[in-house]
């Protein structure tokens, strides 16, 4: 199996990398940065997001796998000390896979188009933090004037993340569904939003129309963009899906309660 190591750059991470690459070799794998079958993230959920989008361009070829070495990793399955254990699996191939959604974000500017896919979560805002002026609409057909801070747009397993925070849905990620969140709106007798967390399964497309005059910011999990002449965003379930080995039973609800409840 052709596999490769993305790890977080502090010596924990670094060590658990060298250890398991030379392990690897040792059984016949081959290190391959180009097309690995496999790809191991080392550190924590932002490492994994770091190897997400450096391979994304593989998506239908490779899986993902992490360890985590850091202080909160949603996304792994294992710990360095059980870096042998994970060596033995891959060895074996005894793994399933998982796919979990993405969000597909096409932007529309004066310069043309542009697409990007997300793990976690897309957001809008504006450059200087000022107010963001928005239509929104749900399938071709107006829905509401968002004004307020900007918006998050988050995938199930993102639902956990920046969402969360903002008090959003938490989303099992079997659902193909994407959900669309208020950053600070504003609502008074002028101007007026839903208010709560929206929900669009795969079918259904968001658009967002800005003003084309603003420099708006535009991020994509941990990767920003300042954009000029917007004329619209569209952002949907995407057509392509990461894909996780699983090599134990680690559910969803579990992760969560680990995350987020146990002490």
């Amino acid at each position: 199996m052709r596999f490769t190591i993305i790890s977080k750059n502090d010596e924990k991470s670094k060590k658990t990398r060298s250890y398991i690459t030379n392990e690897l070799e040792k059984r016949g794998m081959k290190e391959d940065k180009i097309k690995p079958e496999i790809i191991i993230s080392i550190g924590g959920d932002g490492t994994l997001l770091g190897a997400f989008h450096m391979y994304q361009h593989l998506l239908t070829e490779t899986m993902f796998v992490g360890v985590h070495t850091g202080n909160l990793g949603f996304y792994a399955d294992f710990h360095p000390e059980e870096s042998d254990l994970l060596i033995d699996l891959i060895d074996r191939r005894e793994f399933v896979k998982t796919e979990f959604p993405l969000v597909h974000v096409k932007v529309h500017t004066d310069d043309g188009e542009e697409n990007h896919l997300a793990l976690n979560e897309t957001t809008l805002k504006m450059v200087q933090g000022s107010t963001l002026a928005i239509d929104v609409g749900i399938g071709g057909k107006p829905f509401e004037k968002f004004r307020g801070d900007g918006i998050c747009i988050s995938t199930p397993s993102g639902s956990t993340a920046y969402n969360k925070s903002l008090g959003g849905a938490l989303i099992h990620p079997s659902f193909q569904s994407i959900q669309l969140t208020e950053i600070a709106s504003i609502n008074n007798r002028v101007f007026r939003t839903i208010g709560s967390s929206i929900i669009l399964p795969s079918h259904h497309t968001l658009n967002v129309y800005p003003n084309k005059n603003d420099t708006h910011l535009l991020t994509i999990d941990h990767l920003h963009f300042q954009l000029n002449g917007i004329s619209s965003i569209e952002y949907k379930v995407a057509e392509e899906t990461i894909k996780f080995a699983r090599f134990r039973h680690f559910p969803f609800w579990h992760r969560v309660r680990e995350s987020f409840i146990s002490s």
